[in-house]
């Protein structure tokens, strides 16, 4: 199947830090998040430790620099933040991260597959998405 579109973001998540602290994580969260992924963050926001902060950042950065990646890779297509999902790799089924496109409106054009890669390390998120015809 021909490839209709890549795209790629890299994300500084200090950046992400300073905007957390300025709007709230769950102010961000409710923006950016689909209802899926909102469920999943108000979960992890319930736990407990030290590391949560970590954690929330981590998801919240993650998301944001698929749906970049989703965003360029789907142009001219403009979804908005919330019908882009990403779900994350699970080790112990060994799933592949997904990433699922659904339009609010069916009249953006036949359904493609989209495949998203996800690298972090340090202060750093690195996303891919490759869209491809079906």
């Amino acid at each position: 199947m021909p490839i209709l579109g890549i795209g790629v973001d890299i994300l500084y998540l200090p950046r992400l830090i300073n905007l957390l602290n300025r709007r709230g994580s769950e102010a961000f969260a409710t923006k950016i998040l689909s209802s899926q992924e909102l469920r999943t963050f108000q979960l992890l926001a319930e736990q407990h430790g030290e590391d949560k902060t970590a954690k929330i950042t981590q998801f919240l950065g993650v998301r944001w620099a698929v749906k970049e990646a989703a965003y360029k890779a789907l142009y001219p297509i403009r979804p908005t933040w919330k019908e882009v999902t990403y779900s994350s790799f699970n080790g112990a089924t060994g799933v592949k991260p997904t990433l699922v496109y659904r339009p609010v409106h069916d009249d953006v054009g036949p359904a493609n597959k989209l495949h998203v890669s996800v690298s972090h390390d340090g202060d750093y998120v690195y996303a891919q998405v490759i869209m491809e015809s079906t």
